[in-house]
C-alpha cells in the first residue's frame, strides 16, 4: 500500500535488509579490490616518497614511495580472509562443544565448561601470543591463535540454547517414538542452532580482524612482507614524530570502521533472524 506521497513505506524489517545489503557489499567490495589489485601498485617508488595526503594520493605515501590507500585496502582484504577463516573454524567448535556438553554426560559438560573458564581466564592477548609463537607465527600461527580462543562466549550460548530446546514436550515426544539422542540432536536440535551458529560466526568478526591486527602489530602475526594493517600501523610509529601523521591515522580509521561495519552487520542480521531480541 502506498502511503500518501505516493510511495510505498519502508518498514524497520526492509530497512534492516537494505543496510545488511549495504554493509555486505561494501566490506566485499573492500574483499575484492584488494584481491584485484596487483603488487606493482605497492612497488617502491623514491620519487613519491613521503607525500601528503593529495587528489593523486588520498591517503599519502609512505617513506618509500608507496601509496597508502592501496596498501591499506590491500591490507584490510588481507584481514578479512584472515578473519572469515579464524572466525568460521571457532564457531564450529564453539557449534560442537556446545551441543557436546549439554547432550552429553553431566562429566563431559563439567569439563567443557572448566575448559571454557579456563580459556576465558587467561588474558586473551597472552593467550594469542603465546599460541601464535608456539605454531610459528605468521600467517598459520594468526589463524591457529585466533580460531582456538574465540570459540568460548559462543560455545556457552549454545550450550544453554540447546539445554532449553531439550526440555521441550516436542523433544520428549521424539523419543517416546523410538528416536535416539544422535537422531534428536541431528534432526531437532541442530537445526534451532542455524541462526545462533551465523549471528555467532559474524559477531566473531570485529574480534578476528582486531586481534589479527594486534598480533601483528606486536610481531607475533603476519611478516613484515605482506601488506597488513598491522605492518603498516607498526611501521608508521617510528614516524609519526616527524610529521607523518596520514600513515598512521587512515589505516587505522579504515581498521576501526570495517570492525564497526562487521559489528552492525551481526547486529542487523541478528534483527532479521531474530526480530524480538532487538525489543529486549
Amino acid at each position: 500500500m502506498k502511503s500518501r506521497t505516493g510511495r510505498f513505506p519502508v518498514n524497520r524489517r526492509t530497512r534492516t535488509i537494505l543496510t545488511l545489503i549495504l554493509i555486505f557489499a561494501f566490506l566485499f567490495g573492500i574483499y575484492l579490490a584488494g584481491t584485484i589489485m596487483s603488487d606493482e601498485l605497492i612497488q617502491a617508488d623514491f620519487s613519491q616518497k613521503g607525500l601528503k595526503p593529495s587528489w593523486e594520493h588520498p591517503f599519502g605515501t609512505d617513506l618509500l614511495g608507496r601509496d597508502m590507500l592501496v596498501r591499506t585496502i590491500k591490507g584490510l582484504s588481507i584481514s578479512i580472509v584472515v578473519g572469515t577463516v579464524a572466525s568460521s573454524v571457532s564457531a564450529v567448535i564453539a557449534l560442537f562443544v556446545g551441543v557436546a556438553a549439554a547432550t552429553g554426560s553431566s562429566r563431559l559438560d563439567h569439563f567443557i565448561n572448566w575448559l571454557i573458564d579456563l580459556v576465558m581466564g587467561i588474558p586473551h592477548t597472552v593467550l594469542l601470543i603465546l599460541i601464535s609463537f608456539a605454531c610459528g607465527k605468521g600467517l598459520r600461527g594468526v589463524l591457529i591463535g585466533v580460531a582456538v580462543t574465540h570459540w568460548t562466549g559462543l560455545a556457552r550460548l549454545i550450550r544453554s540454547e540447546v539445554l532449553q530446546i531439550r526440555s521441550q514436550q516436542y523433544i520428549e515426544v521424539s523419543r517416546r517414538l523410538g528416536h535416539n539422542s544422535r537422531w534428536i540432536t541431528i534432526h531437532h536440535i541442530l537445526p534451532h542452532m542455524i541462526p545462533q551458529f551465523l549471528i555467532g560466526l559474524i559477531l566473531m568478526f570485529p574480534h578476528a580482524i582486531m586481534h589479527e591486527s594486534s598480533l601483528t602489530f606486536l610481531g607475533f602475526g603476519l611478516s613484515p612482507e605482506q601488506p597488513a594493517i598491522g605492518i603498516i600501523l607498526s611501521e608508521s610509529m617510528k614516524y609519526l614524530s616527524t610529521g607523518m601523521w596520514w600513515l598512521a591515522f587512515f589505516p587505522g580509521l579504515m581498521l576501526v570502521i570495517v570492525v564497526l561495519l562487521f559489528d552492525r552487520l551481526g547486529e542487523n542480521l541478528k534483527k532479521i533472524v531474530d526480530p524480538y531480541s532487538a525489543h529486549e
